[in-house]
């Protein structure tokens, strides 16, 4: 008898992938971390839903409050962290959950069973678009809980871990096509929604990102805060085929991390959000919310990433929105841009 031919892609739920994945390797891929996993898919599906309402739902513009990071918070950031929230406390996969929105962490009521996991996460990643009708996204990042949470409360310390400890990592993007980009550590899988049905049905992977793509991707209003490094790298790239590489560059940048990525996994290139290089530790982005998911994925891809010097997945955290500089993708132009 021979062997069954795999399903094409397209043919292929997400349920269905997780569950083949746990065969395969039940330890990368428990049944509980695939059951976390549907949940944030599922909250996912429902913050498309509400983003596509754009006015007619009312999720448009900003509520006048800031979050912790001292941000105007939009509507549709209060959402999606309440939607997430709501959507992950009760099903027992979870030790407690962080996000890029809260001060501090939100710990499991006492009334619901808990679990191994931590989950963190980026309710609205590129929340400046929301208004404009332009891609945002929701990016999360999932850690196994210490074992002695079993027995007490979970901490903030407790999610203070290296990104090369994260178990699963993700992004929903919500534009033209609502999609997951989602790894367990066993490679990067896009996964489409499919909305006449509702199900996330899996339309590419392993995704590898492909080599020696000229493009970058950096907000130029911010060049004044650039190291040296990072200075020469952007002017050599600027000056095209009249520049000492002799070689044209594309430059794009979306104001939307996940867009920006996604648009690397798919076709190249590198994304660059440095850290302010006359004030230590002044940057943008989080590490616990974006740049370690997001490091992994890209990782994961056969990219690379680092906050200008190190490598992301290995930085010691010691905040819940410690923020870190970015440079990540192509492995050469990584290197280039961090030496």
């Amino acid at each position: 008898m021979t062997n069954p031919q795999p399903a094409a892609h397209g043919a292929i739920t997400l349920s269905r992938f997780l569950i083949e994945q746990q065969r395969r390797d039940a330890e990368s891929c428990p049944a509980e971390l695939r059951l976390l996993i549907e949940t944030v898919a599922r909250a996912c599906k429902t913050i498309g839903h509400a983003i596509s309402k754009g006015a007619l739902g009312d999720v448009l513009g900003a509520l006048g409050s800031e979050n912790v990071q001292g941000e105007v918070q939009k509507k549709l950031d209060v959402i999606a962290n309440e939607l997430l929230l709501d959507a992950n406390e009760w099903g027992g996969h979870l030790a407690g959950m962080a996000s890029e929105e809260m001060e501090t962490i939100h710990r499991i009521p006492n009334r619901y069973p808990k679990g191994e996991y931590l989950l963190l996460f980026d309710p609205i990643d590129g929340s400046s678009n929301i208004d404009v009708d332009l891609s945002v996204g929701t990016i999360f990042s999932v850690l196994r809980a210490p074992e002695d949470c079993a027995g007490r409360d979970v901490t903030e310390a407790d999610f203070l871990q290296p990104g090369r400890d994260q178990v699963a990592a993700g992004y929903a993007i919500y534009g033209p096509q609502t999609l997951l980009v989602l790894t367990v550590g066993d490679g990067v899988y896009e996964f489409t929604l499919d909305r006449e049905v509702g199900s996330w049905r899996l339309t590419d992977g392993p995704m590898r990102i492909p080599a020696g793509t000229r493009e970058f991707a950096i907000n130029m209003a911010r060049r004044r805060q650039w190291s040296p490094t990072i200075t020469r790298y952007i002017e050599e790239r600027i000056a095209g085929s009249e520049g000492p590489l002799g070689i044209d560059y594309n430059m794009r940048w979306t104001a939307s991390m996940v867009a920006d990525i996604h648009r690397i996994l798919k076709r190249g290139g590198v994304f660059l959000y440095p850290a302010d290089h006359r004030e230590a530790g002044k940057a943008r982005l989080r590490l616990l919310y974006e740049a370690n998911p997001m490091a992994m994925l890209v990782e994961q891809a056969g990219g690379t990433a680092t906050d200008g010097r190190d490598r992301i997945l290995d930085i010691p955290p010691h905040g819940l929105h410690q923020r870190v500089g970015v440079v990540i993708g192509d492995v050469q132009e990584v290197a280039i841009a961090s030496s």
